[in-house]
């Protein structure tokens, strides 16, 4: 007896309808059977027990080098590194040693240890980082944000600037910025008003400016050199052969010596430059550059250690252990820069009022050059008194 058609319909709906569940073997795994092999090949628990293990078990990547203790900082605090902070965010203003997440910006805002709350002040250094926080350029150092088109530059900045510094009380002060190829000059012009501004507040100050290289521009050079400044620097980074490779293409090794160079020239007492070490250098490669900056007359180099920020910049070659540094302090001095500061944790302005100046500023500088100046007269006198006879 066949079903009606409107039967058959629904039961063929029904059928439909039904999911089929069926249970499938799956592929087997050989990687589970290579760890299987491996446990049963590995210690047992008696040689645990026994102390008796052939081989370390070497957990995360040991491809990486460790970080070295002489590299691990302590937790940022105290009274003056308290106030810096507090003072920066009144007044919306930015510092290097915050972005680039330096290692040492405990010691460099919290001043001298066991000092009064003058001597601390006098004793801390801050970096403060001009134009915003966005930088044109991509270094595979840096942890600074980038962008082709950054934020247009605050006309308060100069004056708000030089009223925290001149607040802070602090006896050293270093400026930098991010780079703005983005702007006809630079920021050149942002850059020296802000240390005019300084010098008219607080002229007791030591300031130190830290820039980029201007495209080449050396009359944007001229500008912030002519500016009041005490001391004129501007990155090398690393030697001439991996200059490509670390910094951005618009960053050379020609250019930053020319940059040096043209400063001097135009009147900059202390020229100064930073080299980072750790990122695949040999040292013949080290000796060049520093041989290439005395041609230029650079007075200060600083040595440090490459510390990747995170896990997109480039990865750190070595850790350069601290005799080494010790060995190139010895060799600039050797080469004649007027100060060397070299060590793992040293930064371009790493404790730089404790660095320089009495060092270099109201010590060393100062008494150089005034024994060539004497010396100079002496040869004159002796001149004029020899034409007279």
């Amino acid at each position: 007896m066949s079903l009606p058609a409107l039967q058959v319909k629904s039961v063929l709906r029904a059928a439909r309808g039904v999911r089929v569940h069926a249970r499938c073997l799956a592929t087997p795994s050989s990687s589970k059977g290579r760890f299987s092999q491996t446990l049963e090949e590995g210690p047992s628990f008696d040689d645990f027990v026994a102390d008796n293990v052939p081989d370390r078990v070497v957990l995360g990547n040991a491809k990486t080098p460790r970080l070295p203790a002489h590299l691990k900082t302590t937790i940022p605090k105290g009274a003056s590194f308290s106030k810096i902070k507090k003072d920066l965010r009144g007044l919306g203003l930015h510092t290097v040693c915050e972005e680039a997440r330096c290692p040492n910006i405990g010691d460099c805002w919290g001043g001298k240890e066991g000092a009064t709350e003058a001597e601390g002040k006098r004793g801390a250094t801050a970096t403060i980082m001009l134009m915003g926080d966005t930088c044109t350029r991509g270094c595979r150092f840096c942890s600074v944000k980038t962008s082709r088109a950054p934020a247009p530059l605050d006309p308060h900045e100069p004056e708000n600037t030089a009223e925290a510094i001149s607040r802070w009380g602090l006896g050293y002060i270093v400026l930098t910025s991010v780079d703005r190829d983005d702007l006809a000059d630079g920021g050149a012009h942002h850059f020296a008003e802000t240390i005019m501004k300084i010098k008219q507040k607080a002229p007791h100050i030591l300031v130190e400016a830290l820039t980029g290289d201007f495209a080449g521009n050396l009359e944007h050079v001229s500008l912030v050199a002519k500016s009041g400044l005490d001391v004129y620097a501007h990155n090398l980074e690393t030697v001439e052969a991996l200059t490509p490779f670390v910094r951005d293409r618009r960053a050379t090794f020609r250019q930053t010596l020319k940059v040096l160079e043209h400063a001097k020239k135009e009147g900059a007492r202390v020229t100064k430059t930073s080299i980072m070490l750790g990122v695949g250098e040999n040292e013949a490669q080290v000796m060049d550059a520093l041989r290439e900056l005395r041609k230029v007359d650079v007075d200060v180099v600083t040595f440090g250690q490459y510390m990747r920020p995170t896990k997109r910049h480039m990865k750190v070659e070595r850790y350069v252990e601290p005799a080494e540094f010790d060995r190139w302090k010895q060799i600039a001095e050797d080469m004649g820069f007027l100060y060397v500061a070299s060590g793992p944790l040293v930064r371009s302005s790493y404790k730089a009022g404790e660095f320089y100046i009495e060092n270099v500023l109201r010590g060393k500088g100062t008494e150089r050059r005034g024994n060539a100046l004497v010396a100079d007269q002496v040869l004159a006198e002796a001149k004029a008194q020899s034409s007279s006879h």
